[in-house]
């Protein structure tokens, strides 16, 4: 979709422009089934950048446009706010108030006005259909390596961190203990990850849930940046999951602990270098 818009945009010889909104509109229709979001507002902002769009609006969700009707939501964003000279969106898309607006609506209604429409079928990879509600269920149940390949990139947590117990530090893993993830955690478990730290991707060992080798009932999130040392405190830390490495799982002695968390730290590590330099295709 991104594709075909930036490609009509230049061929306008106008800006590209995507539409999101905050929050999502199920925050004030359900508030309670309100999922987390799988992306913050400024990441979503700089993936679309990376895939050539210029300016990305962000409609603040609240009352009066969640009353619009189609044709208002039409008039009064798309055509005066926005002034577009046309639209790309896929086939399932919907909009106004009480979605009373699909594509055939908005078909009709760029064709009355003279702007463009581009309607981009779904897409699917390896037979699945990619889209958030999929992806989301493939988070939350711990499969993150299929939700990476749905995404087309791994799935970032943001985090501050705090200071912890500092139990890591004395098994020779110190950690980052992570505290204000906003956006979609994935299920308990081992993960494989990136960290990005002042412009450096480096490996990470994520650890989501409690800890019952020490009889800790209390979910945490425990990032081990790999062959890394320094004060990281009360710093924002974005750590880009990319594959599950095993549960999470209570060992008998502190020495098995350690063995294993040698052998997450390594699986890991392979994950993440793999991932930073895959190999070259086969050349048919």
């Amino acid at each position: 979709m991104l594709d075909v818009l930036t490609h009509r945009a230049r061929s306008e010889n106008a800006p590209s422009i995507a539409i999101t909104f905050d929050p999502h509109p199920i925050a004030l229709l359900h508030p309670k089934a309100t999922p987390p979001p799988l992306t913050s507002i400024e990441y979503r902002a700089e993936l679309l950048a990376r895939h050539g769009v210029d300016v990305t609006v962000v409609l603040q969700t609240d009352p009066q446009l969640l009353s619009l009707k189609a044709q208002e939501f039409f008039d009064d964003i798309v055509r005066i706010k926005l002034d577009v000279k046309g639209l790309v969106e896929g086939s399932n898309f919907f909009f106004g108030c009480n979605r009373s607006g699909n594509i055939t609506v908005l078909r009709s209604l760029c064709d009355d006005c003279g702007l463009s429409l581009d309607v981009v079928p779904s897409v699917t990879i390896e037979e699945q259909l990619v889209s958030s509600s999929v992806i989301r269920s493939l988070i939350a149940s711990g499969d993150i390596a299929h939700a990476v390949r749905l995404l087309g990139q791994p799935h970032r947590i943001r985090g501050t961190v705090c200071r912890g117990s500092k139990r890591g530090r004395t098994l020779g893993f110190p950690t980052a203990n992570l505290m204000d993830v906003k956006t979609l955690m994935p299920s308990n478990g081992v993960y494989a990850a990136l960290v990005n730290l002042d412009d450096v991707c480096l490996p990470a060992a994520v650890h989501i849930g409690p800890n019952p080798t020490f009889g800790e009932n209390a979910s945490k999130t425990e990032v081990h940046i790999i062959d890394f040392s320094g004060d990281i405190y009360e710093r924002t830390l974005d750590v880009d999951v990319l594959d599950r490495v095993r549960n999470v799982k209570s060992f008998s002695t502190v020495d098995q602990l350690v063995d294993q968390l040698q052998l997450d730290i390594d699986t890991a590590r392979k994950i993440a270098v793999s991932y930073l330099n895959p190999r070259p295709q086969t050349q048919c």
